[in-house]
C-alpha cells in the first residue's frame, strides 16, 4: 500500500511546477508514482459546475460558500475508489491540492480560522461521509501572496484556458485563504503537514518524500 500526500497552497503558488520536478527525482528513484490534481477539470461534472460558476454561471451558485465546497467535495467523492485503487498500485500518490483547499478557501470566504465550523464541516463530509482516505503527509507551498498573483497572472496571459477565476481575482481572499492555511498545518490537521518554501529544492523534498516509504 502506497502512501498519500498532498500539496497544497494559493493559486500561482507554483504546486504543478514542483510537483513534476518532484516526480522526475522519485521516478529517477525507481518509485512508483501517480499524480492527479483536484479539482478534476474537464473529467467531473462537479468540478465543471464549480468552475462555470466561478465565472459567473449557474445563479447565484458561487455565492454559497458551502455550495461550493460540496461541488470540489463530490468532485473528490467521485474519485474515491480510484484513489484508493492508486494506492494499492503505487509507492507514492501525490496529489496537486486534496482537501485541505476546501477548507482553507470555504473557511477564508467565511472569514473563519482553521478552529471554525467550515473546516470541521469539511472534514465530517469528505473524510466521513464520502469516505476519502487521509493524507500521510500534507505539504503547504507557502509562497507570497504578490508573488503568486503575478505568476496566477502570467500563467494567464500565456494559456487563454488559464483564465484567472473569481477566487483567483480575490486578492484579499487569497491573503485570508494563506493565513487559513499556515493556521491548518500548525495544527497538523488531519495529518502531519510541512511547510515548503518557495526556494525548495525539489531534490531534496524528494529525498525527504522517499523516507516515509
Amino acid at each position: 500500500m502506497g502512501i498519500l500526500i498532498a500539496l497544497e497552497g494559493l493559486d500561482g503558488a507554483g504546486k504543478r511546477t514542483l510537483v513534476d520536478k518532484v516526480v522526475a527525482h522519485l521516478e529517477a528513484a525507481d518509485l512508483k508514482v501517480a499524480v492527479r490534481a483536484f479539482p478534476r477539470y474537464g473529467e467531473s461534472v462537479h468540478a465543471d459546475l464549480a468552475a462555470e460558476a466561478l465565472r459567473g454561471g449557474h445563479g447565484d451558485l458561487a455565492q454559497s460558500v458551502h455550495g461550493m465546497g460540496l461541488m470540489f467535495a463530490l468532485d473528490r467523492g467521485g474519485f474515491a475508489d480510484e484513489l484508493h485503487n492508486l494506492l494499492g498500485d503505487n509507492d507514492i500518490v501525490l496529489l496537486d491540492r486534496y482537501v485541505a483547499s476546501n477548507a482553507a478557501y470555504g473557511a477564508a470566504r467565511l472569514r473563519q480560522g482553521a478552529d471554525g465550523d467550515y473546516v470541521r464541516w469539511v472534514h465530517d463530509l469528505e473524510f466521513g461521509r464520502l469516505g476519502l482516505p487521509r493524507p500521510t503527509l500534507q505539504l503547504l507551498l507557502d509562497v507570497p501572496v504578490e508573488l503568486a498573483r503575478s505568476r496566477a497572472r502570467a500563467r494567464e496571459a500565456q494559456d487563454a484556458t488559464r483564465e484567472l477565476d473569481a477566487y483567483e481575482r480575490d486578492g484579499d481572499l487569497q491573503t485570508r485563504t494563506g493565513q487559513v492555511y499556515r493556521e491548518l498545518a500548525a495544527a497538523n490537521w488531519v495529518s502531519t503537514w510541512r511547510v515548503l518554501a518557495p526556494d525548495i529544492d525539489p531534490a531534496a523534498l524528494a529525498a525527504d518524500l522517499a523516507q516515509w516509504l
